[in-house]
């Protein structure tokens, strides 16, 4: 079993910056086949953009995707891991702050992301949640 977040998580860092619009980040999330992006910009973590902030924070109130920022509805200074940190204290930090991901960070650059489908395949092989991270998402339309 991995000990470190290191060993789970997904390396590759997906990012936009922080006027990028709403309507660039779904369609990098899409590309990517993704539910967030980090908000960075230098190097530096600004937040986390997920599928849901821009549903919520910003399609339900009507406002216009093109002319929003990422960094307006993104989670600033999100909850963060480092490399080194367990998956204990990753476990530890989804569950005191009811968070399905969280960006990993090395001083203050992203490195990638841990998401809770990354632990439960690390933990629980046989589980739903594990079965249902591995599957190969729906292609739409399709």
């Amino acid at each position: 079993m991995a000990r470190y977040v290191r060993d789970v998580m997904t390396p590759a860092v997906t990012a936009v910056r922080p006027d990028a619009s709403l309507v660039e980040a779904a369609q990098l999330m899409r590309e990517q086949d993704i539910g967030d992006v980090l908000v960075a910009q230098d190097g530096r973590l600004l937040g986390m953009l997920t599928d849901r902030d821009i549903t919520l924070r910003a399609v339900a109130d009507g406002v216009d995707p093109l002319t929003v920022s990422a960094q307006s509805v993104c989670t600033p200074e999100p909850v963060t891991v480092r490399p080194d940190d367990s998956v204990t204290t990753a476990v530890a930090l989804m569950r005191t702050h009811a968070i399905r991901r969280l960006p990993v960070v090395q001083d203050g650059a992203p490195m990638g992301v841990v998401s809770i489908g990354d632990l439960a395949q690390e933990q629980d092989p046989d589980s739903a949640l594990a079965d249902i991270s591995r599957a190969s998402p729906d292609s739409w339309p399709g």
